[in-house]
């Protein structure tokens, strides 16, 4: 090689060895904002643009809902997702459930509501007093069960709200219902006031749904309970009003006035023209009604009749009675409801 050449190699030879430093120092960035980047995937909002309802079967692993929440757009990466999680020390446990996943939630939230299993929530409401033809209704209305349900036998239904999963059967939400009217009445007898007008648990419960349907203040039901008693023991017609409306609706509303025919009626349930309990529930009654029942107030009181503000004036005589009814219906000629 010629001098000049060898000269030239000779001071080239320093400038390739400094390039290795910057490599270094470029490969380290790069890392670094690889880093930043993913745990900005992690730690930042997620990719969901609106609310996303994700469902983690009974023994499913991370893994398994970690593809689940990819699939559903909920996070950025299933493998970004695992490594994250296995990188925090999490031990993969994680819980059943639907889950709610809200707009720009992030993959660590996430991650915290799959171990801490903040389920959605599902309810389906039974009012007190909601006859068995709408409880059948509202299972059949409410979103995300699944299956037929037939209507439930009248009074078989505890009134609450009941939580339940998607694609849950509907005859096991029902089947819960039912066994929670089942525990509270056994546990509400058992406790039952000594002396009582009903012999069996069956009795409590079809008197609680006249009780029910009679008033919407709850510091009248137990007295609407001993007006109700008092006269079973006398062997007075119970002459309950809801009594007549339900062979008609099956415990709808009836939406006018009743008829006299219907008054007059003679069938299985209307205590206008029969004494004692009707053959069966009009209803689904309340704790607090089952309770009024098996706890009436100390109250003689055999009539009781509207009081024009939502509740009712109680008599013990007949004539007293007479007499709250004439008020009664002089209040109402005075609002031209007459």
């Amino acid at each position: 090689m010629p001098q000049d050449a060898r000269s030239r190699s000779r001071r080239r030879a320093p400038a390739r060895r400094r390039r290795g430093p910057r490599v270094l120092l470029i490969a380290a960035a790069l890392a670094v904002c690889a880093l930043g980047g993913g745990w900005w995937l992690w730690a930042g909002p997620g990719p969901a643009t609106k609310e996303l309802s994700v469902a983690v079967p009974e023994g499913a692993t991370l893994s398994r809902a970690a593809g689940q929440l990819e699939k559903a757009g909920a996070i950025h990466s299933r493998p970004l997702f695992l490594a994250f999680a296995k990188l925090l020390g999490e031990d993969g446990t994680i819980r059943a459930g639907e889950y709610r996943i809200a707009p720009g939630t992030s993959a660590r939230q996430i991650l915290e509501m799959l171990q801490q299993g903040k389920t959605r929530q599902r309810l389906v409401t039974v009012p007190e007093g909601m006859p068995s033809v709408l409880v059948a209704e509202a299972l059949l209305k409410a979103p995300g069960l699944t299956g037929e349900v037939e209507t439930p036998v009248e009074g078989s239904v505890l009134p609450d709200s009941y939580a339940y999963v998607r694609d849950e059967p509907r005859a096991a939400v029902l089947a819960r219902m039912q066994k929670a009217m089942t525990a509270y009445l056994a546990k509400a007898w058992a406790e039952r006031d000594k002396g009582l007008a009903m012999t069996t648990p069956r009795e409590a419960i079809i008197l609680a749904s006249i009780v029910e349907k009679e008033t919407g203040k709850p510091a009248e039901r137990t007295t609407v309970a001993a007006v109700y008693a008092n006269r079973l023991k006398a062997g007075m017609p119970l002459q309950a009003d809801p009594t007549i409306i339900y062979p008609i609706t099956k415990g709808k509303p009836l939406g006018r006035r009743i008829l006299q025919s219907e008054l007059r009626a003679r069938n299985g349930y209307n205590t206008y023209t029969m004494r004692g309990l009707p053959e069966g529930p009009i209803a689904n009654p309340g704790r607090a009604s089952i309770d009024a029942v098996l706890h009436p107030a100390d109250s003689k009181a055999l009539y009781f009749v509207a009081d024009g503000t939502g509740g009712h004036v109680f008599a013990e005589t007949y004539q007293q009675h007479q007499a709250n009814v004439a008020k009664w219906y002089a209040l109402r000629r005075a609002r031209g409801e007459m």
